[in-house]
């Protein structure tokens, strides 16, 4: 039975994915340093971990196993979930697969190179209505996926 695993801390599509997983009976963590209210929905579970820079991303990738679902922004963390045969989504509903996580790594280091050197300033786009329409498409159709394998 797949699960799905989300990075919560700043997570916008937290209620989204609660609602798809409850409509599915999917059983679901959000995984946070603190901060965020557990569900009423039994099919949620809060897992609060020690507060560090990675401890929520370790937590999500010793637990999570082919075929589940990462829900996360954090490119590092989604290269962990992938190698874990996981299928991983951002919050704006963009996959990351095996196929992209080499050039999505890339961009992020080249990004990260270019703020550290002041050619950069701004971050990326605010997150947008149409972000969490495509997200509640990406999920079903992520789920509906895995159903059929």
């Amino acid at each position: 039975m797949l699960e799905i695993y989300v990075d919560a801390d700043a997570c916008p599509v937290k209620d989204e994915v609660i609602r798809v997983a409850e409509r599915h009976g999917l059983k679901t963590y959000l995984v946070c340093d603190g901060g965020i209210r557990p569900s009423a929905s039994p099919l949620v579970q809060l897992v609060v971990v020690s507060q560090g820079t990675d401890a929520a991303d370790d937590w999500i990738a010793e637990h999570i196993g082919k075929n589940d679902i990462a829900i996360t922004a954090d490119i590092p963390l989604a290269a962990r979930c992938i190698e874990a045969g996981a299928r991983v989504l951002r919050p704006n509903g963009e996959p990351i697969t095996e196929d992209t996580i080499g050039m999505v790594l890339a961009t992020r280091n080249l990004m990260t190179d270019l703020r550290e050197a002041g050619q950069i300033t701004g971050g990326p786009p605010p997150f947008a209505k149409k972000d969490r329409s495509r997200f509640l498409n990406a999920l079903e159709t992520v789920i509906q996926a895995i159903g059929r394998t």
